[in-house]
Formats: structure tokens, C-alpha cells, sequence
């Protein structure tokens, strides 16, 4: 069934590192022609120079001008993953601050839906947009109601999305905590212990990885009747 991808364009939104990254490296190892986008030319540089085969180039998905730009000068995709993270938004309600959460939502919902918007008609329409949301949507766990405002807000679209935007196919993936970058605000012990205190939370006993949740993207992308659905990938976190 992975050989329908063969030749296929693909376009993963923050394929520089983590989840995007190791969605690019699979797909293109089955065939795939893969771009992907980042806003480090030096990750992409280091990226392009371990991974010959992919295509990278320098986007702000944030920025609807530099995305019209780019699409309109790349031709078209048979399909969009949008692997854009961002870092704010975490913390106990009581302290947390609003304009660090505004800033999480411009980070990552925002550009999440900016890249659709621009990408859209450079979509093959027989083709898919897969968004990469976070557990933290309903998970429920303290400190992440700002976490879950955004993925939440964005994994509320999925079906509607996939109504307003027919034939194309819409879905996200929801990943648990993942053994990525995105954990590096946290030294090596500290990162150890929550990564431990979160595997007694999850029913296979430990994180995930980041080739883990690619396979759940593959998946969604590569099945024609997987529509306005978002797919877990989290373990059984509790």
C-alpha cells in the first residue's frame, strides 16, 4: 500500500527536526519526493547535508507573505503535513502568562492555519493535509490547560475542515510526550524524571518516539477513507 506515495510531492510544514523530520526521512526512504520548511537555515543546511534526498527550504509559516511566495513559486503537492510546534503556553493556570499562551497560539495554531489557507490551492484535491496536534488537547493533566487550548482548537477543525474542504482529506495525529527536541528547555536530569513519571502514565510503560508517530502519519496519509479523524499516538496515556 506504500508504494501509492512512490513519486508523490509532499510538503511536510516544520520538517526540520523531531516528528517532522522523522515523517520526512520515512517517506522519502519510500519513494516520496519530500520538501520541507523550517525557520533555521542552519537545522535545514545540517538537515540537507544528512539527508541529500530531501529538499529544504527557509519558510516562516507564520508569515502569510512568505508563505504566497512559496507556494506560489513551488508548483503543486499531493499532500501537506504540518509539523509546526512551538514552546509557549505551558504552566499552572494561576500564574500562567496570557501573552506567553497568545504567544503559543501564534506559534502554532495560527500557523498551523495560515499554512492551509496559502496551501490550498497548490493541493492536489485527490490528495490530503495531515495536522500534527499534541495529547495535551485531552489529556487533562495540570499545567497544560494552555496546551490544550490550542491543540484542542485545532483538533475541533478536523472534521469541519474536512466538510468545507472535500474531496481533500483532513486529519490530524496526536502525539503523547515524545522523546524529542521540544524537551530540551529541560536539562538531562530533570528530562529523565518526567520522562519516567509520565511512562508509569502510559500502558506501554514508557515514551514515545519520534519514528513512532511518523508511521501514525504515513498511515493517514497513505489511506484514501481515513477522513476528518484525529489519530492518537500516545501510548494509552491515562
Amino acid at each position: 500500500m506504500t508504494k501509492q506515495i512512490e513519486n508523490q510531492r509532499i510538503l511536510i510544514a516544520g520538517g526540520s527536526s523531531g516528528i517532522g523530520l522523522a515523517t520526512a526521512q520515512l517517506l522519502s526512504g519510500l519513494g516520496a519526493i519530500v520538501t520541507i520548511t523550517g525557520r533555521d537555515e542552519k537545522k535545514l543546511q545540517k538537515v540537507k547535508q544528512e539527508n541529500p534526498k530531501l529538499n529544504i527550504t527557509k519558510l516562516d509559516s507564520s508569515d502569510p507573505a512568505d508563505l504566497q511566495v512559496f507556494f506560489s513559486s513551488s508548483g503543486t503537492f499531493h499532500h501537506l503535513i504540518i509539523s509546526v510546534s512551538g514552546s509557549k503556553g505551558a504552566g499552572s493556570f494561576p500564574t500562567l502568562s496570557l501573552d506567553e499562551l497568545r504567544a503559543g497560539f501564534d506559534q502554532k495554531f495560527w500557523s498551523h492555519l495560515e499554512t492551509i489557507q496559502a496551501a490550498l490551492p497548490f493541493v492536489e484535491k485527490t490528495g490530503s493535509v495531515t495536522l500534527v496536534t499534541a495529547a495535551s488537547s485531552s489529556a487533562r493533566l495540570p499545567g497544560t490547560s494552555g496546551l490544550a487550548a490550542i491543540n484542542g482548537a485545532l483538533e475541533i477543525m478536523v472534521p469541519i475542515l474536512a466538510k468545507d474542504l472535500q474531496p481533500l482529506r483532513i486529519n490530524a495525529v496526536s502525539p503523547g510526550v515524545i522523546d524529542t527536541a521540544w524537551w530540551d528547555f529541560l536539562n538531562e536530569a530533570d528530562k529523565a524524571d518526567t520522562f519516567a513519571h509520565f511512562s508509569k502514565q502510559v500502558c506501554v510503560g514508557r515514551v514515545g518516539q519520534a519514528e513512532e508517530v511518523a508511521n501514525a502519519i504515513l498511515s493517514v496519509v497513505i489511506n484514501n477513507y481515513v477522513n476528518g479523524i484525529v489519530l492518537s499516538c500516545h501510548g494509552g496515556l491515562g
